[in-house]
């Protein structure tokens, strides 16, 4: 019996495959975002204010109108997990800013992601550098929409 070589997977394979991931690493997000009383959408806000970031910007990341992110930095607000402050070089531009407080609970958030935090354990080191720096190569080209 001879060994054969696995087939190589074709981009739809490929897409199919990142959609699912992409699928239940969001889904196991929800459920972690709602265990700190955050919708998924308020949590994935957090999640972006590493640094702080014009309402303009938070839009696009959320590909959605600004009118819309209005509305959930305000509950974000009002539970004090964000802020706003006026941006140092235009006045009119007003940056959202996690608070300690916002900083905190995307950490659990990300921190209690059972499901996906199960299916990283399933690799071994070698895999999960590999997969690091395949994504890695990967990243660039899907935020820009190469």
């Amino acid at each position: 019996m001879s060994a054969t070589a696995p087939e190589t997977p074709g981009k739809l394979q490929l897409l199919e495959l990142l959609a699912a991931i992409g699928t239940a690493q969001w889904r196991d997000f929800a459920t972690a975002a709602a265990h700190h009383g955050l919708t998924s959408t308020q949590a994935k806000v957090l999640a972006q204010l590493d640094t702080p970031l014009p309402m303009r910007a938070l839009a696009t990341l959320l590909v959605c109108d600004a009118s819309n992110v209005t509305g959930i930095v305000d509950r974000l607000e009002a539970r004090e997990l964000v802020r706003r402050e006026p941006d140092l070089t235009d006045r009119r531009v007003k940056n959202v800013v996690a608070t300690d407080e916002g900083r905190e609970i995307i950490r659990r958030v990300r921190e209690e992601m059972q499901a996906t935090h199960g299916a990283l354990d399933t690799l071994t080191a070698a895999e999960s550098a590999t997969l690091y720096a395949l994504l890695g190569r990967l990243r660039p080209g899907m935020e820009r929409g190469d």
